[in-house]
C-alpha cells in the first residue's frame, strides 16, 4: 500500500500540473498545447487510479479526488470555451473517468474560469461571444445549484457552487454594463449623422 500511494501521489501531482497549464494554455488560445497537456493528465489521472484502486482507504484519502477535479476542470472549460452547440456541454464522468464528487466540484470550477475569457471577449468587444460564455455560466450554474446532498457526498459542492454565483453575478454585471454602454455609444452616434 506504501508503494502504490507514492506512485499515486506522484501521478497526482503530474495531473495537478498538467491540467494546471492547460487552463493556462487555454486562456492564451494554444489549443494544441492545451488538449497535450491534457492528456498528459488524463494518461496520469489514470496511472493514479489504477495504482490506488486496490487501497480504497488511499484511494478515498482525497489526493486523487483534488487531482481527478482539476483534470475535470481542464476538460470541461476546453468543451466550454469550443465553439460546440452540443445539447451535452462538457464531457461525463465516465467519459473522464473520475468519481461524481470530482466532477461535480470540476465543472463548478471551470465554469468560474470561464470569467476571463468572457472578460478577454469584452474587451476585443466581442459581445454576442461573452453573452454566449455567460449563458453557459449560468446552466451550469442552474444544474448544480439544485444538487442537494450532504457536503460528504458532494465533496464541498455547495461552497464551490456559493464562489460561482458571486463569479456569475459580477460577470453579468460586467455584460450588462457593456450592453448598456453599446447602446449608448449607438445612440450617440446615431444623434451626430
Amino acid at each position: 500500500m506504501s508503494a502504490a500511494r507514492e506512485v499515486g501521489l506522484a501521478a497526482c501531482r503530474r495531473v495537478i500540473r498538467s491540467s494546471g497549464s492547460s487552463i493556462r494554455a487555454l486562456h492564451q488560445g494554444d489549443l494544441a498545447r492545451a488538449a497535450s497537456l491534457r492528456a498528459e493528465a488524463g494518461a496520469a489521472l489514470a496511472e493514479a487510479v489504477a495504482a490506488l484502486r486496490p487501497f480504497p482507504a488511499v484511494y478515498f484519502a482525497g489526493f486523487l479526488r483534488d487531482a481527478a477535479k482539476e483534470y475535470v476542470e481542464a476538460s470541461a472549460l476546453a468543451a466550454l470555451l469550443a465553439d460546440s452547440t452540443s445539447s451535452s456541454l462538457v464531457p461525463t464522468p465516465s467519459e473522464l473517468g473520475v468519481e461524481p464528487d470530482a466532477w461535480l466540484n470540476g465543472v463548478a470550477e471551470a465554469a468560474s474560469e470561464l470569467r476571463r475569457n468572457l472578460l478577454d471577449r469584452l474587451r476585443e468587444g466581442s459581445l454576442e461571444r461573452a453573452e454566449l460564455l455567460l449563458g453557459r455560466m449560468e446552466e451550469i450554474y442552474d444544474a448544480l445549484v439544485v444538487v442537494d446532498f450532504p457536503d460528504a457526498l458532494t465533496g464541498g459542492l455547495r461552497r464551490t457552487v456559493d464562489a460561482l454565483r458571486a463569479v456569475l453575478e459580477r460577470s453579468r454585471g460586467d455584460v450588462t454594463a457593456t450592453v448598456v454602454q453599446e447602446r449608448l455609444r449607438r445612440a450617440i452616434d446615431s444623434g451626430r449623422d
